[in-house]
């Protein structure tokens, strides 16, 4: 842009002084001042200790994501709720949104235009020559011009860097609801368990009971009841390690919600889908085509997309880097009495090597991430036919269970009914009970295998397979705003 300067006679010292820093005073309004914001500790603190499941603010974030306000206060936590709650609660979402918006503001960044540069010189000479006056003074700005439309390339790796980063969002959420998924469905395997070997305990010690009866009567012999007594020792111990693991397991989920152990300890689990919902919601899914599901949902294809679109603006802009910059600088000089006035132009002499060393790490560098995503998109098929196959295999293993328990239960009524009629005894009736027993916890153990394999499928599809639960649109958007 041109500079016009009325031909001025500096008189002093001090107005030429003044005018060559008239830019730099005016430049300096506006100027944002550094604020000082240190971490304190405590009040961290203290914001973790005050999170609470009833809070009213909690409330209304359910409230807007389409939970019914009749609920409330929640007194059985599902999956749905528990999921909601890690959402709201856990502070990983907040470091995928900060992370967002910092790349939003480089966005901002990227479309700025390069700004124009100011400079002055003050002299003066001993007038040996008897010039007309011995000081020399001048003014120049450089004014860039970007070239190639290296800009508008920027921004569009701007654009795809904030895109990526708000798909993050999206994958932190679902992780969140996965780690949640894994954890209750522990729990409730873990509370089932603490059920069975509740049970086990008791028959196992009417067991112990009346072999001890018997030994004193001399109609059973010592090792017998010794080893009635093990095995009694030994339900004692698994009894016991599923308490100790219950503990573990909710100080798990309470770090999974981001909620304070105190609170996630006063939440009651509501129960799991029967048994026949959960064989209903693995055939559904096994007869569709996982393959082409996990590869339209899955966030981490998605967001390796947009790495790939990275590389390709980064091969732009270096291919554009080929062509130089150019700066004009016009100037004025007042020197001893003459005037001048000047125009500069220059620019960097990358005719030399044309930028072809960068040019070809780019290009490189696209090469790796269209690899990485061919690889990671292989590994979505493999694990897609993995988890449909383990599906298929703990469906086959949930039905045998239960048609293995349907038949102890109906050899239990039969030895009750004989145990009535007084053709055997209390120890081959309790016998029965606990070979009843051992077939309901091999059907417990197949039930959580099965929602172990569901929630593996869910998390290779990125989409919850019951249509009853949280919609997966509520995971993708993940309160952005």
């Amino acid at each position: 842009m041109p500079f016009i300067f009325s031909k001025v006679r500096f008189h002093s010292l001090h107005t030429n002084l003044w005018f060559v820093c008239l830019p730099l005073t005016l430049s300096s309004c506006g100027f944002i001042d550094y604020i000082a914001k240190p971490i304190d500790q405590q009040a961290v603190i203290q914001k973790f200790e005050n999170k609470r499941p009833d809070s009213d603010e909690f409330k209304q974030y359910l409230a807007y994501n389409n939970y019914h306000p009749d609920f409330f206060p929640i007194t059985h936590w599902g999956l749905d709720e528990l999921t909601y709650c890690s959402l709201y609660f856990h502070p990983s979402l907040d470091v995928a949104r900060a992370q967002w918006r910092l790349a939003q503001t480089s966005q901002s960044s990227a479309g700025a235009r390069p700004l124009p540069s100011v400079s002055g010189n003050y002299g003066k000479g001993n007038n040996a020559n008897e010039d007309i006056s011995p000081y020399t003074y001048s003014l120049s700005i450089d004014i860039p011009i970007e070239t190639a439309n290296k800009r508008n390339i920027r921004i569009e790796n701007a654009e795809h860097l904030s895109e990526s980063a708000k798909l993050q969002i999206a994958q932190t959420a679902w992780n969140l609801r996965t780690q949640v998924a894994t954890t209750y469905y522990e729990l409730l395997h873990n509370q089932a368990q603490l059920n069975v070997f509740a049970k086990e305990l008791a028959y196992r010690q009417e067991i112990v009971d009346l072999y001890q009866k018997r030994h004193d009567l001399g109609l059973a012999s010592k090792i017998e009841l010794s080893h009635s007594k093990l095995l009694l020792q030994v339900t004692k111990a698994e009894l016991n390690t599923q308490q100790q693991n219950k503990v573990m397991l909710t100080t798990k989920l309470a770090n999974n919600l981001g909620l304070p152990l105190s609170y996630v300890t006063q939440m009651t689990l509501a129960d799991s889908p029967s048994i026949d919902a959960v064989m209903r919601i693995a055939q559904k899914n096994l007869a569709t085509d996982v393959q082409s599901k996990a590869l339209l949902n899955r966030l981490d294809l998605r967001i390796a997309l947009e790495r790939y679109a990275m590389a390709e603006s980064k091969l732009k802009l270096e291919i554009a880097k080929q062509y130089p910059n150019i700066t004009i600088s016009p100037s004025y000089t007042y020197e001893f009495g003459n005037k001048v006035w000047s125009l500069g132009l220059s620019s960097l002499m990358t005719i030399i090597n044309k930028n072809k060393f960068a040019i070809a790490e780019a290009n490189q560098l696209r090469e790796v991430e269209a690899a990485q995503f061919e690889s990671l998109q292989s590994s979505v098929i493999n694990e897609a036919h993995s988890a449909r196959a383990k599906l298929m295999q703990t469906q086959q293993s949930l039905a045998d269970n239960k048609r293995l328990y349907a038949l102890q239960q109906e050899n239990t009524n039969r030895m009750q009914n004989l145990f009535s009629a007084g053709e055997i005894d209390r120890l081959e009736l309790t016998m029965a009970k606990l070979e009843e027993l051992l077939s309901e916890k091999n059907l417990v153990n197949a039930s959580f295998q099965m929602h172990s394999a569901i929630s593996n499928l869910e998390n290779t599809l990125q989409q919850p397979l019951n249509e009853q639960g949280i919609q997966s649109s509520t995971l993708n958007a993940a309160n952005t705003d």
